[in-house]
């Protein structure tokens, strides 16, 4: 069996200095029946390495719940069977714009400010899920004959923290799990960040899309020897809904490329595939010099304007970086795989004929309105452990409980405060608020403060508005008596910077002029409720409404002919908000603010015969119809290279 290590200037295979080519590529972004195509692609860039992260939150969205954690090991066989070798980054914390940067929302809920720290109760949630975890890498380490030469420590700490306490113990933990092959760290090329993010003994990378040389002798700096590593060479980008598309251009991105390698380094292209956020698994940023202002979604395409873009082509990128690393190459380069094919024909109509108001799929689907109390809650159990003010028998006092014990209805059915998702153990989703306007009174402004996200309202059934972070109140004041609801959905979780596991719901209340509406019952609609087998079954469907503007899930059916299929694209004109599953399969979200206006469907979720297609809209309708066609065209826009630091040092 091979030995991977670390030499004073280079990484070395059984002795003998090599370089790393590497380039990321996530398992969770890509269907599992694509991996082999990704990854020969590749390999046909001249990579010799792929680098994967691993979100906490997909395999135990709720504690204790492990969910298909052998997918990783799956992909760390197909890389073996590709010829590569694998970087593995477990995080927990992750980044990678992805949904609360990887750690469950059950986590953040609990520890809030504590997680990423030497917080005891979050350190054994993070063993519990480590030693769950590990034998997949360690199973297949190089030593095993398996393709896992690297494994990091966090990630890109430096951006967030200091606790070189926790550092130390969760290196520590890596090698009590088994892993032998070397750990490492990965930070932005800046003092703090390296101070923060580093640990004694470990090799240390950094994190840019241009500027090595620079980087390099800050990297330096901290670490005067051993090898050189850009662990995140940021080829491209990553969009966000109502903003622009981000494209770097391919000759500047190819020759900083060229310079990463001219300073004798390893490196990591990211991304070299970047996949799809499906199942609303997309995160959030904040923007602003230190990601504490405006609110910025993360769209459901990842395609990164990598050189392979989303669905699996070689991009202008991909052959002039292929030109940059055949240089490096220890043979000729493989020959690229049969590009995949989209759906034939021009675009088609599929007709939507089954429609089910949004309160008849909450009844269906949704959990109960509100938990039944504090060990019920979804993944929040230690709750009940919360510093209660007064010595209060529940996480917010008895005081502000709607009933009381052994009267009808749930202790929680109706709440003092809005509770929010996290409290109801919601994660990706949404939630129905309900709360009561008293009357008489004149009307006055109502405001949902704190809102996360986005929320539709009806008052006394009739829509008033759609409300958000930036504009909370409605356009026109309500009188009382009243009946409010407040459809909340949360857009993603902060995935980097200070705002990390921030919650989401009506986090401030709901105000009628300056005073607190109380009594609100709350229920929340899960997108994995639409996953669980059998459950859509349930729910009453009807014939869709005359014209546009409804919401609800909406239902149709497609045919697919014979022949092989490796992607299609779905779009929906006139629609506003929501999200698409073909044959039980989440595509993930749409919004008609853009920039992304095609959903990318894999070809392995298509059926030869008949289809079923759901769309949830949140907001309003277009005609009952959406078009399926061959996919999004190679991706185009200005080119613009990667936001300046400090807009933001660490990108992933």
């Amino acid at each position: 069996m091979s030995e991977f290590t670390v030499g004073d200037d280079h990484f070395l295979l059984d002795g003998r200095p090599v370089r790393l080519l590497s380039g990321a590529l996530h398992y969770f972004r890509v269907h599992e029946e694509q991996w082999g195509h990704r990854l020969a692609m590749l390999a046909a860039m001249g990579l010799n390495c792929v680098e994967t992260y691993v979100p906490w939150n997909l395999h135990e969205e709720r504690e204790g719940a492990y969910r298909d954690v052998g997918a990783l090991g799956r992909f760390l066989d197909a890389v073996r069977e590709a010829g590569l070798w694998a970087i593995v980054r477990p995080g927990p914390y992750i980044c990678a714009e992805w949904e609360n940067g990887g750690l469950p929302v059950w986590v953040t809920g609990r520890f809030g400010r504590r997680v990423r720290t030497r917080d005891a109760g979050y350190r054994a949630a993070v063993e519990r899920w480590f030693r769950e975890l590990l034998p997949q890498v360690v199973e297949r380490e190089i030593g095993r004959g398996g393709p896992v030469i690297l494994v990091q420590a966090e990630n890109e700490y430096g951006s967030y923290g200091s606790d070189a306490v926790y550092l130390g113990w969760l290196a520590g933990l890596l090698r009590e799990c088994g892993v032998s092959v070397p750990l490492f760290t990965s930070d932005g090329p800046e003092d703090h960040m390296l101070t923060g993010g580093s640990v004694p003994g470990l090799p240390a990378t950094a994190n840019f899309g241009s500027g090595a040389r620079e980087a390099f002798e800050v990297l330096r700096r901290h670490q005067p020897r051993g090898p050189l590593m850009c662990m995140e060479f940021w080829c491209g980008w990553f969009d966000h809904w109502g903003a622009e598309p981000v494209v770097r251009d391919p000759g500047e991105a190819a020759e900083a490329l060229r310079e990463v390698l001219e300073c004798g380094a390893s490196v990591n292209i990211y991304m070299a595939h970047g996949g799809t956020n499906f199942a609303g698994w997309a995160g959030a940023n904040r923007g602003g010099p230190v990601q504490d202002g405006v609110f910025q979604p993360t769209v459901t395409s990842y395609d990164y304007d990598a050189p392979v873009d989303e669905y699996g082509r070689a991009t202008e990128k991909f052959h002039l970086f292929r030109k940059v690393l055949e240089a490096y190459a220890e043979g000729p380069l493989p020959p690229l795989p049969p590009e995949p094919k989209g759906l034939a024909g021009p675009p088609v109509r599929v007709g939507l004929d089954g429609w089910a108001g949004l309160d008849d799929v909450l009844e269906a689907l949704g959990d109960p309105e509100g938990p039944s109390g504090p060990e019920d809650l979804e993944g929040m159990e230690g709750l009940k452990d919360l510093e209660r003010p007064g010595g209060a028998e529940g996480p917010y006092g008895a005081q502000e409980l709607g009933g009381a014990e052994g009267s009808s209805g749930s202790v929680w059915a109706e709440s003092g405060v809005a509770p929010t998702f996290e409290e109801l153990g919601v994660g990706r989703g949404l939630v129905r608020y309900r709360v009561a306007v008293p009357g008489p009174r004149i009307p006055y402004p109502l405001t949902a403060a704190g809102l996360r996200d986005r929320a539709v309202v009806y008052v006394d059934g009739v829509r008033a508005g759609v409300l958000s972070e930036e504009s909370p109140t409605l356009p026109e004041p309500v009188a009382g008596p009243a009946e409010v609801e407040l459809w909340v959905e949360s857009l993603g979780r902060v995935n980097y910077g200070p705002r990390l596991g921030e919650p989401k719901g009506i986090t401030g209340g709901v105000l009628h002029e300056r005073q607190y509406l109380h009594g609100v019952r709350a229920r929340g609609l899960r997108l994995g409720a639409f996953e669980e087998a059998g459950t859509v079954a349930g729910v009453p469907f009807g014939p869709v409404p005359e014209g546009a503007g409804s919401t609800g899930l909406f239902r149709g059916t497609f045919t697919v002919g014979a022949g092989p299929v490796d992607h299609a694209g779905l779009r929906l004109p006139g629609w506003t908000r929501g999200f698409v599953w073909v044959n039980g399969f989440c595509l993930g979200r749409y919004w008609s603010v853009g920039p992304q206006e095609t959903l990318y469907v894999p070809g392995p979720v298509l059926r030869e015969g008949p289809n079923e297609l759901w769309v949830l809209e949140l907001e309003g309708a277009g005609e009952a119809w959406v078009e399926l066609g061959p996919g999004a065209p190679a991706r185009s826009g200005t080119p613009r290279p990667e936001p300046e630091r400090p807009v933001r040092s660490a990108a992933s």
